[in-house]
This record gives C-alpha cells, structure tokens and sequence, in this order.
C-alpha cells in the first residue's frame, strides 16, 4: 500500500481504474460500424442489377421481332439479335402461322428503350393489334356512350334517352335450335373472374359465347378483359360485393354493401362498383348471405339497378334471400341460379351437377346453373358445353331467362 493509497479518498482509485478502457473500446466499434455502412452501400451500389435504385417501375413485354414487311437491316440491332437468337419451342415458322401471307401489314409503333445502366437509346417497332383482331377490337370499340353516365365514381351505366334499356343493348341474340323451337334452355354463368387476367382469358377462349361471365371489379385489367369478353360473344356481368355472415373476418373486398350503412352510402359504394367496368346486362351478389336477407338494405340497391336498366342474377345460394320479392315489386328482370355446379369442386362431382341440371331443364323448359372460375370447372363445363346441342338442348345467356322469369 502506498503513501498515495492512504491519502486518496475512497472509492476513486477505482472508479478510475474502471473507466480506463472501455469508452475507447466503445468509440472504436461506433466508428468501425459507422465506416462499414457505407461501404456496404457503395458495394450494393455496384453490384446489384437494379439500375432504377428501387424506383417504381413497370415491366412491359414487348415483341423486338421486325414487323411484317421490314428489312431486317433497317431494324434495330437489339431487334436483330432478338429475332437471331431463337429461343426453344420459338422459330420462323411459328412466326409465319401466326401472320398468314394473305393477311395485311400489321400496323407498328416507334418506341425508344433507354438502357437503365449506360444511358444508351434504342428504338423499337412493336405491332399494334389490328381493328379485326380480338384484341384490338376489344380495346378499340368503346361501349356505347348513349348508355353511360358520367360520375365522381367514373362511367356508369343507364337507359338511353330513347328508352333501350343497357340490358336489351349488351344482351346476346339467342338463336332456337333448328326444328326444335321448344328445346329446354340452359344458362350457364362463371363467376369470380375479372382479378386474374389469366384465368379469365382462358375462360374466354375455352367456353361457347353463350356462357355468360360475371366479372368481380377489383382486376386492375377488368376493364379490357370486359371488353374482350363482349368481344368473343359473351354476355357479362358485375359481381357486387355484398355483406355476409361474419363481415369483417369473411371480406369480399372494398366497397363491399353493408347492412350498417345508409342507403346513400350504400347506393355511393355501388356507384363505384358499376365505374370499373362497362358493357354488362345486369349484376350478380358476391357473397352477401347478410345483406341480401335485408329488405331495408337491399331494396334501394336492387331500385338503383332497375333505374340503370340491368337485370339481377341472385347466385341461389342463400334460401333467405329476398331478391326475388323486391325485383317482382320494381319492375326488374331477375334470375336466379338453380345449381352451384362445382360446390364441390371434383371432376365428377361438377359432370354429376351439370347432368342435374340439364333434368331439371328437361322438366321446367329451363334452368341456370352457375360455377366460380376454377379450372376443373371451367374444362368440363366447356366439354359438356360442345354436345348440348346435339342431345336437344340450348344454350342461353343470362338476359334469355332474365326476361322469362320476368314474364312469369
């Protein structure tokens, strides 16, 4: 012990000795953390393959092969070493199946690519869809302005001022079976299409024109594919989401039609639902067991509708549904569907479903059945669908029953 030791007070040898080392140690590592950020930055930086930085930014494919009719000097170099290097299963005779000699020029667009890492510029013919093809016709015939009214929620659709109603205008002729004016009728409606753009395309190529297609408004192409279901013959229809039982853990999605709101809300919310898309003869209930079942919620929709001049499909699947009385008390055409065919979604079970069907058209003179959009529906629906004809039964949209059941 040293003469030090005796004469300093106690406890501050100690405390100094513990401050000794570690806020150097501290300091060290903040810095060392504090210069590796960074680096790990600037290594991101030169290795990563986003030249955007992680700006928003969309992906558009588009055809680099050189138009119909073009040199393939004149075409850009990114074209012609597109068009050299065949991919598997891609050659130049798929090229030519796809564009018959016979057929004309199709008509192309100059677009530049800007090359996200060096600056570099390229221009790029792609093709426009002609007006006579399915695409193009789609996205080139607007529908009809004389049944459309403008609102804050977009386009929406009402009767002409000549009186034709939008569901006499979009709806598809039916054409009797030849010698057999009295056949049993059958509508088929596939619903839940419109959010997969992949789903609904095939729909559209693999079902007769008859069937209709029910579109839910949320797709952010439901706009184009409606109009290329119009385009293949089909008669389509809104999907409106509507509230059922255990709302909000079982959500059919936004703007759905709540028993709690007011009718203006309501009637605001559909307003939206009708903007996302046009063309179609009528709407049909997702969901909705609840708001269906109530006469006070529901009235003022299905008044609204018959006001636009379309029909209302109800999917048959709620007994408490009071649909029927309202649309009998308003003067609108309504349906309903007699059969879910894939409540159980097997192959079997939906032929076993769709030969209920056609007895029961057998014995009433008609019949709707209706089906979401899963695959397996949609296969043995369009196979059941080639051979109704030739064992004496019609296929009919939606509208056809509408009007009958109006009827009667």
């Amino acid at each position: 012990m040293t003469a030090d030791d005796l004469s300093a007070p106690l406890g501050q040898h100690r405390q100094a000795k513990s401050r000794r080392g570690f806020p150097v140690v501290l300091s060290y590592a903040t810095i060392g953390l504090l210069a590796l950020f960074p680096a790990v930055f600037v290594l991101w930086a030169m290795v990563g393959e986003d030249p955007f930085g992680g700006e928003p930014k969309v992906a558009v494919p588009i055809d680099l092969r050189v138009a119909p009719g073009a040199n393939k000097s004149d075409a850009p170099a990114g074209a012609q070493a597109v068009a050299g290097s065949q991919s598997p299963g891609h050659d130049d005779a798929a090229v030519a199946k796809s564009a018959p000699a016979n057929e004309a020029p199709a008509a192309t667009r100059t677009v530049t690519i800007i090359d996200g890492k060096t600056g570099a510029r390229q221009e790029v013919a792609i093709p426009v869809p002609a007006p006579g093809n399915a695409a193009g016709a789609a996205d080139a015939a607007p529908v009809d302005q004389r049944f459309v009214e403008m609102t804050a929620h977009g386009p929406i659709p009402k009767i002409a001022d000549d009186g034709v109603r939008p569901a006499d205008a979009f709806a598809r002729p039916v054409k009797p079976l030849p010698g057999k004016p009295d056949a049993p009728r059958i509508a088929l409606i596939v619903g839940g299409l419109g959010v997969s753009a992949s789903t609904t395309m095939e729909a559209i190529a693999k079902l007769p024109g008859a069937v209709t297609l029910a579109l839910m408004p949320y797709g952010a192409n439901v706009e184009r594919l409606a109009a290329q279901a119009r385009a293949a013959g089909h008669e389509i229809l809104l999907q409106v989401p509507m509230e059922p039982f255990g709302y909000p853990d079982n959500d059919p999605g936004p703007q759905t039609l709540l028993t709690s709101l007011t009718p203006e809300q309501n009637l605001e919310r559909l307003h939206w639902l009708m903007g996302r898309f046009q063309g179609y003869v009528g709407v049909a209930d997702a969901m909705g067991a609840r708001f269906t079942a109530s006469e006070q919620a529901f009235a003022p929709v299905l008044r609204e509708t018959a006001k636009r001049g379309l029909i209302y499909v109800d999917d048959g699947s709620n007994p408490r549904s009071v649909a029927g009385r309202i649309a009998g008390a308003n003067n609108l055409p309504f349906a309903k569907a007699d059969l879910m065919l894939d409540s159980v979604p097997t192959a079997a079970e939906i032929d076993h479903a769709l030969g209920r069907l056609e007895m029961a058209a057998r014995e009433r003179g008609l019949a709707v059945g209706m089906s979401s959009a899963l695959p397996v529906a949609i296969e043995h629906i369009a196979k059941w669908a080639k051979s109704a004809e030739s064992r004496g039964l019609l296929l009919v949209p939606i509208s056809a029953t509408a009007a009958k059941a109006k009827q009667s």
